[in-house]
């Protein structure tokens, strides 16, 4: 199957950009360089700007793991070609936002088929709400809509990869999947982990933070001293970065759930500074700002 050349257009582009988390979305694309590093053979990373894309590449095709803004596919698709002339035929959503599924129309018009967890498909076919940013955004355009979902868990044997996709409840939305590739120790997070910042916690969208613990959790009993854990966002990191994070959700839940439940609002919490030891640590996102994840977290945990 040759890939196609299609122009972008208007409408694609913007529809990706307002489903995208708001303080990615004023990046400027045209300055954006995608690197691309090889994890296992034939599974490689993608970094560029939004959620880190993995690629299963062999004979058998490419299947695309998450494929960021509407912008960037054409930068996605060179980097591509520098490793494999296979057709993409299979784009795997780790969730419903935009940094991370605003390719899907482009590429799915070239003949790919996108695969997701239910819930991506509802929510990206309708009108969402961002309770975090206190805003709405529109459907995705239909063309970048899943055309093959899944409820719990499938399976891929492509390129000789064994790759298990399995879906995690309520963590950083309520659609979240993971990407194993079993025989290649590899595992894509999709944004159910952060390497080396807050996450956000997409509590509008059904997220918590007891559920970013379970998927940590989940995945620290695949994983082992070598294995190589692909974030949504941040460097490639490994178990040892994943416990650390997952130590972190926990002390910042064991840390603001008796002030919640004391009755205590986000600005008492906050000038009390229950966190200020890991906001010097883990604090230091662009987007995620120890206020911002701080609101989630009480949002979150609040009756």
């Amino acid at each position: 199957m040759p890939i196609r050349r299609h122009p972008f257009v208007l409408t694609s582009a913007a529809a990706a950009v307002a489903l995208a988390v708001p303080a990615l979305a004023q990046t400027d694309f045209g300055k954006v360089r995608v690197k691309s590093t090889e994890l296992a053979p034939g599974v490689h990373v993608l970094e560029g700007a939004g959620g880190n894309v993995g690629v299963s590449a062999g004979e058998d095709g490419l299947i695309l793991i998450d494929d960021q803004y509407a912008p960037l596919t054409d930068k996605i698709l060179f980097a591509v070609r520098q490793f494999s002339d296979q057709p993409i035929r299979f784009v795997i959503n780790t969730h419903f936002h935009g940094d991370h599924t605003g390719g899907n129309e482009h590429l799915g018009g070239q003949g790919a088929w996108i695969v997701a967890h239910d819930n991506v498909r509802t929510r990206m076919s309708a009108e969402q709400f961002s309770r975090l940013f206190n805003r709405k955004t529109p459907p995705g355009p239909e063309g970048g809509w899943p055309v093959v979902t899944f409820s719990d868990n499938m399976n891929f044997h492509l390129n000789g990869h064994e790759i298990h996709v399995f879906h995690v409840e309520n963590a950083h939305t309520d659609g979240d999947a993971i990407v194993h590739f079993r025989n290649r120790n590899v595992i894509h997070m999709g944004d159910c982990f952060w390497n080396g910042n807050y996450p956000l916690i997409d509590v509008g969208s059904g997220g918590s933070i007891r559920g970013l613990i379970r998927a940590a959790d989940a995945v620290l009993l695949l994983a082992d001293g070598a294995t190589r854990i692909v974030p949504g966002h941040g460097a490639v990191g490994g178990r040892e970065e994943l416990r650390a994070y997952r130590d972190m959700l926990v002390e910042v839940e064991s840390r603001i759930q008796p002030l919640v439940t004391a009755g205590q609002t986000v600005d008492e919490i906050a000038r009390a500074k229950p966190l200020a030891d890991l906001d010097a640590k883990w604090g230091g996102g662009s987007f995620m700002t120890p206020e911002r994840f701080l609101q989630a977290v009480v949002d979150d945990l609040a009756p």
